[in-house]
C-alpha cells in the first residue's frame, strides 16, 4: 500500500471514530464502507463495522464480519473472542467453546474468553468441563465477583456443596451481595465471620 493510500486511509478512519464519538452512525458507517471498498482486506475496519452491527442488534452481520476477521487475522485473539461471545449471544456453545478455545490458544491469559468458555460449557451443562476454566478466570481476576459466583453455582449443581459453602464465605469477605444471592439461590447457610 503506498504511503498516500495509508495516510488516506488513516484519516478517513480518523473522521469515522470522531463520527462516531459524536453520535453518527450513518456517516460513520459511510466511511468503513468506503475504506473496505478501496482495502477489502482490512480487517480492523471489518472490526469496526462488526462492532456497529453488533451494537444495533443485527448480530448476524456482526458474526459474518468477524468471521472474515478471523479469516484475515487468524492469530488476532480479539477477532476470535468477539465472534465467540457473538455465538454465545446466538446461544451457539458449541461453536462458542471452539471460538474460546481459538482465542486461549492465542493468549490463554485472557480472562474474558475464560469466563466465556465456562458460560457456554455451563450452558450445554458441562459442569465439570466449566470447573477448571471458572478456576483459572478466578485466578486471573481474583477480585471479580463474577467468576466465583457461577463456580459456587457450578459446584452447587455438581453437588460439591462444601466447596460451595467455601466460594461463598469468601465472596462474604469482598463481595457480600453475591455472597447473599448464592445463599438464596443454593440454600446453603454461611455465617459472617
Amino acid at each position: 500500500m503506498a504511503v498516500s493510500d495509508r495516510i488516506w486511509r488513516w484519516l478517513r478512519l480518523e473522521a469515522a471514530d470522531w463520527l462516531l464519538w459524536l453520535r453518527q452512525p450513518k456517516a460513520t458507517r459511510r466511511l468503513y464502507e468506503a475504506v473496505l471498498r478501496d482495502h477489502p482486506r482490512d480487517a480492523h475496519t471489518l472490526s469496526c463495522m462488526a462492532y456497529m452491527d453488533a451494537a444495533e442488534g443485527n448480530r448476524v452481520i456482526a458474526l459474518e464480519r468477524f468471521d472474515r476477521v478471523v479469516e484475515l487475522s487468524p492469530d488476532d485473539a480479539r477477532g476470535h473472542y468477539n465472534r465467540a461471545y457473538l455465538l454465545q449471544e446466538l446461544n451457539r456453545h458449541e461453536e462458542a467453546v471452539a471460538s474460546f478455545n481459538r482465542t486461549l490458544a492465542i493468549r490463554e491469559d485472557h480472562d474474558l474468553a475464560q469466563y466465556g468458555k465456562a458460560l457456554s460449557l455451563i450452558s450445554l451443562n458441562r459442569f465439570d468441563e466449566a470447573i477448571p476454566v471458572l478456576k483459572r478466570a478466578t485466578e486471573l481476576q481474583p477480585m471479580s465477583p463474577f467468576g466465583w459466583y457461577q463456580l459456587a453455582r457450578v459446584y452447587h449443581s455438581s453437588g460439591k456443596l462444601d466447596s460451595a459453602r467455601k466460594i461463598i464465605r469468601h465472596l462474604k469477605g469482598f463481595e457480600p451481595k453475591f455472597a447473599d444471592q448464592l445463599m438464596r439461590e443454593t440454600g446453603i447457610k454461611v455465617e459472617s465471620n
